[in-house]
C-alpha cells in the first residue's frame, strides 16, 4: 500500500494549474457510450478513477486512446455486453454512470453495487426513480437489472437534487422518444459539462445550470471534441493548503466563477484571494482569524447543493479552521460518516468537539502535531495532508490510494510548490 511521509512547517509557494473537474469528467466519459461516432475529451485529470473508468469501457468494447496529457479519443467499436464488470464496480462508485448511456443504447444493464468513498450510506433510489418513469423496469437480487423495451420522455421529479441521479436520467433521456422535463435536478459545474457536452454531440437540453432541465430526444448523437473544466475541489484544497502553511500560491485556470460561495466561507476564515480573469491568487501574511457573525454570533460553514458551499470541501474547511483564531461550526449536512475522521485531527492536537456525526465546533489555532494517519475517502485524505503540511514534524499518510483517486499528480504538484513529500511506493 503506498504511503506519504511529510514533513511539515514550511511556506508553500509557486504557481500551478487546475487539472480537470473529476467529477464532470468521469459522466462524460461514460456518456461516449451514447454514439458510435468518435468522441474527444480534453482535460481530463490522469487520476485513477478516470483510469478505472476506461477500463470499463475497453470491455464494454470501447477504444479508447491517449492523444495528449488529459486528451483521449474514444469510439464504439462494438458493444460486447451491458454488464458492468464487478471488480471495477466494486472500486468507484461512478459505475453507476454507466447505467443511464448503457440502457439507452441497449436497452439493458446488469450493475453491481456500485463501491466507493466510505462516507456514509449513500442512495440510489432516485436513479431508479427516473429509469422507471422513462420506462424501465428494475429488479434487484444481488445485481442491479434494469430493462426498458423503450425509453419514452417523461416529467420526472427527483425525490432529491443526486448529481449522478440526475446525469444518469439525462443520459438516458437525450434519446429516448419524445419529451423529458427534470425537475429538482442537480446543477453544479460538473452536470453542466455533461449537458454542454451532449449538445456538442447532437443532444437538445435546455435549463442548463438550473434546477429543471427540458430535454427533446433525438434518434442519434454524433461524435464531439469537448474540453473539461477546471476542478473547483482540488482548487479549493490548494486554497486552504496554501493559506495554513503561510504560503502564497498562483492558481491558473482555477475558474473564478465557481468559486463564489468558497470565497465567501473561506472569508469567514479570513482568507482572501484576488481573481484575474481565470486566475486566482492568495497572498501571504493573511491574518487567519474567524470573522464572527452579526452580534458576536459564532459562525457556520454548512454545505448545500449548488450554488450552496460544496460538501466535498467541508473536510477541506475543518482541518483550516484548526489554524485560524477563533471558533467555528462545521455543518456537513448531507453525509453521516464523512466527518468522523475529525477524531485524527484531535490526536494531532487540533480543538475539535465533535457534536454528532453532522457537526464539528472547531477552536484555533492549534499547534498539530505529528501523526501516523491512514486515509478514508478522498476529501478527508486531503485534509490530512494539509494538516501534515502544517504539522511540527514528520507524517505518514497509508492509503493515499483513497487521495489520488481524486487529485491529479498530488506529490509532485506539492513537491513544486516547496513541500516535503515522499511518495513510497
Amino acid at each position: 500500500m503506498s504511503s506519504y511521509s511529510i514533513e511539515g512547517g514550511f511556506p508553500l509557494k509557486g504557481k500551478i494549474t487546475a487539472s480537470g473537474n473529476k467529477n464532470a469528467a468521469l459522466p462524460c466519459i461514460a456518456a461516449v457510450l451514447l454514439t458510435d461516432e468518435t468522441v474527444i475529451l480534453k482535460n481530463l485529470p490522469e487520476i485513477e478513477d478516470v483510469h478505472v473508468m476506461f477500463q470499463v469501457l475497453k470491455e464494454l468494447g470501447v477504444e479508447v486512446k491517449k492523444c495528449g496529457h488529459g486528451a483521449y479519443k474514444f469510439k464504439v467499436q462494438d458493444l460486447k455486453t451491458s454488464e458492468i464488470p464487478t471488480k471495477h464496480a466494486k472500486s468507484i462508485r461512478a459505475s453507476i454512470l454507466f447505467a443511464g448511456p448503457l440502457l439507452a443504447r441497449t436497452g439493458k444493464v446488469i450493475l453491481p453495487p456500485p463501491g466507493g468513498d466510505v462516507i456514509g450510506r449513500r442512495r440510489l433510489d432516485s436513479h431508479f426513480l427516473a429509469f422507471s418513469a422513462l420506462g424501465a423496469q428494475i429488479e434487484i437480487d444481488g445485481l442491479f437489472r434494469i430493462n426498458a423495451n423503450k425509453l419514452v420522455g417523461a416529467d420526472i421529479f427527483l425525490d432529491e437534487a443526486s448529481v449522478t441521479a440526475t446525469e444518469n436520467a439525462i443520459m438516458a433521456a437525450v434519446i429516448a422518444s419524445g419529451h423529458t422535463v427534470i425537475m429538482n435536478a442537480a446543477s453544479e459545474p460538473h452536470v453542466q459539462d455533461l449537458c454542454n457536452m451532449l449538445n456538442a454531440m447532437g443532444a437538445k437540453i435546455t435549463g442548463i445550470g438550473s434546477n429543471i432541465l427540458y430535454i427533446d430526444g433525438v434518434k442519434k448523437l454524433g461524435g464531439a471534441e469537448f474540453s473539461i473544466g477546471p476542478d473547483f475541489m482540488e482548487v479549493g484544497s490548494y486554497i486552504g493548503l496554501t493559506a495554513v502553511t503561510r504560503g502564497e500560491l498562483e492558481i491558473e485556470n482555477a475558474g473564478p466563477k465557481n468559486l463564489r460561495m468558497t470565497k465567501i466561507a473561506f472569508a469567514k476564515l479570513g482568507i482572501h484571494w484576488d481573481t484575474d480573469d481565470s486566475t486566482i491568487f492568495i497572498p501571504s501574511g493573511q491574518e487567519l482569524k474567524v470573522s464572527p457573525e452579526i452580534g458576536g454570533m459564532v459562525p457556520k460553514i454548512d454545505d448545500a447543493p449548488w450554488p450552496g458551499f460544496p460538501a466535498d470541501l467541508t473536510s477541506i474547511m475543518t482541518v483550516v479552521a484548526t489554524q485560524v483564531e477563533g471558533t467555528v461550526l462545521i455543518h456537513e449536512k448531507l453525509f453521516e460518516s464523512r466527518m468522523f475522521f475529525v477524531d485524527k485531527l484531535i490526536g494531532m492536537g487540533a480543538r475539535i468537539i465533535l457534536c454528532d456525526p453532522h457537526r464539528a465546533v472547531v477552536s484555533g489555532p492549534a499547534r498539530l502535531r505529528c501523526a501516523e494517519l491512514v486515509s478514508p475517502d478522498v476529501r478527508a485524505g486531503m485534509a490530512m495532508v494539509i494538516a501534515a503540511l502544517c504539522a511540527e514534524g514528520k507524517s505518514t499518510i497509508q492509503n493515499v490510494y483513497q487521495i489520488e483517486r481524486g487529485y491529479e499528480d498530488l506529490s509532485g504538484k506539492l513537491r513544486s510548490l516547496g513541500a516535503r513529500i515522499t511518495r513510497n511506493k
